[in-house]
């Protein structure tokens, strides 16, 4: 007499098994949810309150501020147009005598402009305070006009 073997092996059984149970677990856990009154989204709503802070409990609707739609700003605000002076002050750095060039550092800015011999009224040199404009050069902004600040 023979017996037939089953064909379920004992791997399957196992994760049969472990999948059963695990559904066991997560009905368990709903029904004790559903017990205990909580809904899955009155957990997750959070308030902001009137300075900003995040808070579990609804705002006083008594201390509503009402506020006008056309004081609502979308977008960038526009700047200011304001004339700036074209002259700008700033101190020679970093110039070389034999090539000709170097740079000023503009007092306001601290941005560094290039400047050459021949945009140049006087005999300049490394230290030197002066008063310039300036123009879009071919690798950035250039000094023109320089000439020493007047007092």
């Amino acid at each position: 007499m023979l017996v037939a073997r089953s064909k379920e092996t004992y791997g399957k059984k196992e994760i049969r098994n472990k999948k059963a149970k695990k559904r066991k677990a997560k009905e368990s856990r709903r029904l004790e949810k559903k017990e205990q009154g909580k809904s899955g989204m009155d957990d997750m709503i959070a308030y902001v309150d009137e300075h900003g802070n995040i808070s579990d409990t609804p705002p006083d609707l008594e201390n509503k501020e009402e506020i006008n739609i056309e004081d609502i700003e979308i977008g960038v605000p526009k700047k200011e147009f304001r004339e700036e002076d074209p002259k700008k002050v700033g101190t020679i750095t970093s110039y070389d005598s034999l090539k000709g060039y170097g740079f000023i550092i503009d007092d306001n800015t601290r941005e560094s402009i290039f400047i050459h011999r021949n945009d140049c009224d006087i005999e300049i040199s490394n230290g030197l305070k002066v008063e310039f404009l300036t123009e879009k050069g071919v690798k950035g902004l250039k000094a023109i006009n320089v000439k020493l600040p007047e007092k």
